[in-house]
């Protein structure tokens, strides 16, 4: 828009003083004015909207639809980091779901008077996840064990009251923002720990005669709000919807809260009702709030209409636990291309000891997940899904009128991508490396695969072909 008004500024400007000189020019100057109008109108009318989103607020809140702009960056990243990390690290149990289960509640409920992560270092676990090509992070600022890891005016169970005092909260924010990552949280709508909360787990004794989620909605929406407003959430990432005490009314207010606050945040589909199983997606998005989909330790299946994001652990569960059996780096590259295939985000989780430090042998895992994004990242970033459906030999995204094809089957010599008549691949090369080999026919590209392919996770080709990729059906490859 700049660039046009510059357009009719100097013309304006020499009409300006020409009228000085002759009288018939004073009437001009707004003729000059309605053409520029004209021209700008006309400029921005044939920009290309950006579509409308699925997902929103719900049928309570039919117009509040999720922000395009805000969901488009979102999925243009493709690859966050996802952190759980309390007290509990002290004893290397599951978060929140231990308690009363393998921790007795008065142990576990006392863990954070011996939290002290003194080696804690916001800046080296978000390099860490800028170095492993994650472009978001997402931290428990509350897991169902109710406990706050930032210092909330609404509860003394919070970071406040441990041996360490410091705001982890606010130092993860910050080192966000200098390293070029966008900061999120994780928030449990249910507090197993609070006594207004309405349902009790684990054979926690305290009756419920008294409980009421008027007063615990307060608490919640308030420190919702603490996060929004302080802590300048990009992504408010829900967990505990399914217990009786959430209704669907209440998802839709508390959606509708959050984005009347700030209008630009993402908010997931765990914040309403529904969210059905660990697939994930929610069954009806014109009833339920939310704007994307969250499948749980798994990959989602192929949908490039509503937006989804897989979380997934790097070991056995979410929060720390000694000598965990972990992912190899082929495995979490191998989950990543498959779920950026499937036109997913991969939230990918890891589990901070309670020193504050991240295990050595997760550090690894994640550096060498950056070292084959480094090459490759161009197939990842930006892209949307297809046309080639995900298998376990290939997946495929495409931007433009490029395909990227990520193989993960080493053993393949030739390659077959069945082809819409009329359209051609044009040129086919290795991402950071030479041409190769193929051949138009008919109804099918062949790949010849060379013999000297690098030596990595799986490998990418650059297609390009005559058309748009996003013009092409989703296709199943055998």
């Amino acid at each position: 828009m700049e660039k046009i008004m510059n357009l009719f500024s100097n013309p304006l400007k020499r009409a300006f003083r020409s009228s000085s000189s002759s009288p018939d020019l004073l009437l001009r100057p707004p003729i000059f004015f309605a053409i520029a109008l004209f021209v700008i109108t006309s400029c921005a009318t044939q920009q290309v909207p950006m579509s409308t989103p699925p997902g929103g607020g719900g049928e309570a809140n039919p117009i509040l639809k999720t922000n395009a702009a805000a969901l488009k960056n979102f999925r243009d990243m493709r690859f966050g980091m996802f952190v759980h990390w309390g007290p509990i690290s002290i004893k290397g149990t599951e978060i929140g779901w231990s308690r009363g289960r393998e921790i007795p509640i008065s142990t576990y409920d006392s863990l954070y008077l011996k939290f002290n992560p003194v080696n804690f270092n916001a800046e080296e676990w978000i390099g860490l996840a800028r170095e492993a090509g994650m472009k978001y992070f997402v931290i428990t600022s509350k897991h169902h064990d109710g406990f706050a890891l930032w210092p909330s005016e609404y509860t003394d169970y919070d970071i406040a009251s441990t041996p360490y005092k410091k705001d982890v909260l606010r130092d993860m924010e910050l080192a966000c923002e200098k390293l070029g990552i966008m900061f999120g949280t994780y928030h449990s709508i249910l507090d197993w720990h609070h006594p207004d909360y309405t349902t009790r787990y684990g054979g926690d004794p305290r009756p419920v005669d008294s409980t009421t989620m008027v007063r615990y909605k307060k608490y919640l929406f308030n420190q919702v709000k603490e996060l929004v407003e302080n802590y300048h959430t990009h992504l408010l990432w829900f967990d505990g919807q399914w217990e009786k005490s959430w209704t669907h009314a209440d998802g839709m207010e508390l959606y509708k809260y959050i984005r009347d606050m700030n209008d630009n945040i993402l908010i997931n589909n765990r914040v309403d009702k529904g969210f059905k199983g660990m697939a994930g997606m929610t069954d009806s998005i014109a009833k339920y709030a939310g704007d994307y989909g969250t499948p749980e330790q798994r990959i989602g299946g192929f949908n490039r209409e509503y937006p989804w994001e897989s979380c997934i652990t790097v070991g056995d569960q979410w929060a720390w636990k000694p000598n965990e059996n972990l992912k190899s780096v082929d495995e979490i590259v191998h989950t990543l291309i498959k779920t950026v295939g499937g036109d997913g985000n991969l939230l990918l989780n890891v589990g901070p000891m309670p020193d504050g430090r991240i295990e050595y042998r997760q550090v690894e895992l994640l550096k060498g997940v950056g070292k084959w994004l480094k090459v490759n990242g161009e197939g990842v970033y930006g892209t949307r899904g297809g046309p080639f459906m995900p298998n376990d030999k290939m997946a495929s995204t495409h931007v433009g009128q490029v395909i990227y094809l990520h193989v993960m089957d080493k053993s393949l010599k030739e390659i077959k991508l069945p082809l819409p008549q009329g359209v051609k691949a044009t040129r086919v090369s290795i991402v950071g490396g030479k041409s190769v080999s193929y051949d138009n026919r008919q109804g099918e590209l062949v790949i010849r695969v060379p013999g000297n392919m690098p030596d990595a996770p799986a490998y990418v080709l650059k297609i390009r072909i005559n058309r748009k990729a996003d013009s092409l059906e989703p296709v199943e490859v055998k």
